[in-house]
């Protein structure tokens, strides 16, 4: 069954609009995870987890922490938020369980999605913030399976305007709106253009800041492939042709 679509103009509908048409092309290879995405694929799970959110009692501009540690689970938690209309808290994986507490406290977190690896630490950290539920990518005790989000039956996603609901919640309690992550997807595609031919190779790991987001994000709406690697391992230019890469400090770098 073919996704709900979210309201025009939005993150989710500039990122995801022409996904579901692309079918099995692969849009994101995270090699530290071992895992590979179509465009179709990503596209169902996160409007069809959106939805299941929804179902959960999941609010409009409401916060859910993303504390995880790979490129593919940032993107599926971030944009899963974002379609079932909540702001997406980015949260750095090496804080230690006290600033964890802080930081979701700070931005008034009611929900947390993480990984299982950090799932113990993130467990720990809930109990003295307002958190009420922990998604989890995997089987983790005390926590919400991911998969089980896109069982539930499908709901409508609410209706939001780019122009004033935010997006994320960054480090220092800084909002940014909608349209201005669609902003900084556009000003880091000024130097190299991506296209559908392109692959990128993406060593930026997640953070509590949002440029691997709009990395991803751009890559999705231009056709091309990321190829997510915590560094450059040998070879993986070569192995996946790579046309452009990460730099540090921000920004591309076309070979």
């Amino acid at each position: 069954m073919k996704p709900i679509v979210s309201s025009a103009g939005t993150v989710t509908n500039e990122v995801f609009g022409r996904a579901y048409e692309r079918g099995d092309r692969p849009a994101l290879v995270d090699l530290h995870g071992g895992l590979v995405y179509s465009y179709r694929r990503l596209v169902t799970e996160v409007t069809r987890a959106a939805s299941g959110m929804v179902r959960r009692g999941a609010r409009r501009e409401q916060v859910v922490g993303v504390h995880v540690s790979t490129a593919c689970a940032q993107t599926l938690a971030v944009h899963t938020v974002l379609a079932a209309g909540g702001v997406a808290a980015p949260l750095d994986p090496r804080l230690s369980g006290a600033e964890l507490a802080e930081r979701l406290s700070e931005c008034d977190a009611r929900t947390l999605i993480t990984t299982p690896d950090l799932a113990p630490l993130s467990l720990r950290a809930v109990e003295e913030s307002r958190v009420r539920q922990v998604i989890a990518f995997g089987s983790v005790v005390d926590t919400i399976d991911f998969e089980d989000l896109l069982t539930l039956e499908p709901t409508p996603l609410p209706t939001i305007d780019a122009r004033t609901q935010d997006a994320l919640v960054l480090s220092g309690g800084r909002r940014m709106a909608q349209s201005e992550l669609l902003a900084r997807m556009a000003e880091l595609d000024e130097r190299v253009k991506l296209t559908e031919s392109d692959v990128v190779l993406a060593t930026w790991k997640p953070d509590d800041g949002c440029d691997l987001i709009a990395l991803v994000g751009l890559a999705v709406l231009s056709g091309a492939l990321v190829v997510a690697a915590s560094v450059d391992l040998p070879g993986t230019k070569h192995d996946f042709g790579v046309t452009v890469v990460t730099v540090p400090g921000g920004g591309f770098e076309r070979l």
